[in-house]
Order: C-alpha cells, then structure tokens, then sequence
C-alpha cells in the first residue's frame, strides 16, 4: 500500500506534541512519537527525565528506527505522521531516507520555547534545543530535493489553526479534514513513556489553543540570552518561509 509519510521535524516545547494529536485524530493517519529518542539518549548520554526507562523502552540503533519508519505496511491507514525532535537525529544516522518522506518544520518563538523548557530542565543549552539542526536540516532538505519545505509558525497556528492547517495539507497534497482541529482529552497508546513526563498539560487540551495576548512576553533568565540570541537568528530565518 502506498502510504504518505509525513516527517515533522521541531525542537521541544514547539507545540510538536499536539499537533501530533491534530493528525493522529484524522482517521486515516498513525502517528510515530519521537522514534529516535531512545538512540539518542544512548548514543549522547543526555540525562532527561525518565532516560534509562526510555532507552529500555525503544529501539535504540538508528538502522532499526529507520527501517521501521520506512517499511511497507498493509492496512486501511495511509498516513504516517512521524514527529521528530531534530537533536535526537545523530549525526550517526543516515539522512538517505529523508527522501521517501514529506519533511515539515515547526518553529516557535524562542523566548517562548526556552521559557517552557527551563519549567522542565534548568540545565540545558542552546543544541538541547535542536534549533541549530533543524535549520541544518532545512537546508540539507531544500538543496537535496529542490524544493522549499514547509514550515509551520506554532504562534500561527494557535492563532487560526484551520488556515495554518489548510495550507499544510495543500503542500503535503493531502485533503484537509476538520478532525485536525479538535481531539479528546487525555492520553494515547501511541504516547512515548516520557509522557508522564512532558505531557501533563497536552492531556488537558482539544484544541490548539493561544493562551496568552498579542505581544504578552514571558520572561526569560538572564542565564539563558547567550541561548536566546543563538535561537532567535535562526528562528527569523525559518520564520521566512513559514506558511
């Protein structure tokens, strides 16, 4: 069967995890959460909540991961939405695969990623963040296979999701479904274990839904401009070609 495999690539803390749920609740599409996690924790030694059961829990070679994002499947689903933090993509992987996939990118302001990040982690930096790789990979994307992927703007799309949305699927050239704006509450089986986590306040949406006003900032720690300046640079040049 043919299957259109839809790659979203973002950092943490980018609403990647509920538009994951946005796709997930369409009907036709399965959903991968974070495939690469367990390899990258292994092969990093990053300590996160939750490492070693997440390394246990997973498929820790990256052959293996891809293998799996890759086969042929049988089934009445024909989508695979695959969300991937871009750090977690070592450069021991290969990127030859990237080419059977539709590769996305969601982007966030970085005062508000770095922000929500500090609430989880306060010892991180700025490649924790993913942000550098994501732009790496964006231009690996747009040279490689001739065309300008798509970029999702998070701000953007909880401002007026069904535009946002409508203008991905267009690119993605599959139809739009009005499932992808609202979803029940709660867990899924497809969460990683790290949900417990990262997924408290996901667990409480059904929508995409902008909880603060216009220009209403939060605050980030002086300990973390270094970070900001780094992120923000990178952040404007994607936000570019944001749909």
């Amino acid at each position: 069967m043919n299957v259109i495999r839809i790659a979203m690539w973002s950092g943490p803390r980018n609403i990647s995890s509920a538009l994951m749920r946005s796709f997930e609740n369409r009907g036709d599409t399965w959903v991968c959460d974070e495939p690469f996690y367990g390899f990258y924790l292994k092969a990093s030694g990053a300590s996160h909540p939750g490492r070693q059961e997440i390394i246990d829990s997973m498929v820790c070679d990256p052959r293996s991961v891809i293998e799996m994002l890759t086969k042929d499947v049988s089934g009445s689903l024909t989508i695979n939405y695959q969300k991937h933090m871009t750090h977690h993509l070592l450069s021991a992987a290969s990127r030859e695969w990237l080419s059977n996939l539709k590769n996305c990118f969601l982007i966030r302001d970085p005062v508000r990623v770095i922000s929500s990040y500090a609430k989880m982690r306060t010892n991180f930096s700025f490649e924790d963040l993913g942000m550098q790789q994501q732009l790496d990979l964006f231009n690996l994307c747009a040279d490689q296979f001739g065309e300008v992927p798509p970029v999702i703007d998070a701000e953007r799309c909880l401002e007026d999701p069904e535009t946002v949305l409508t203008k991905l699927c267009e690119r993605l050239n599959i139809g739009f479904s009005s499932q992808m704006l609202e979803w029940p509450s709660g867990p899924r089986a497809s969460d990683g274990v790290w949900a417990k986590y990262w997924y408290q306040d996901l667990n409480k949406t059904k929508y995409f839904s902008l909880k603060h006003k216009g220009n209403d900032q939060p605050k980030v720690e002086e300990v973390y401009s270094g970070v900001l300046g780094k992120a923000r640079e990178i952040y404007n040049e994607l936000l570019k070609y944001a749909l």
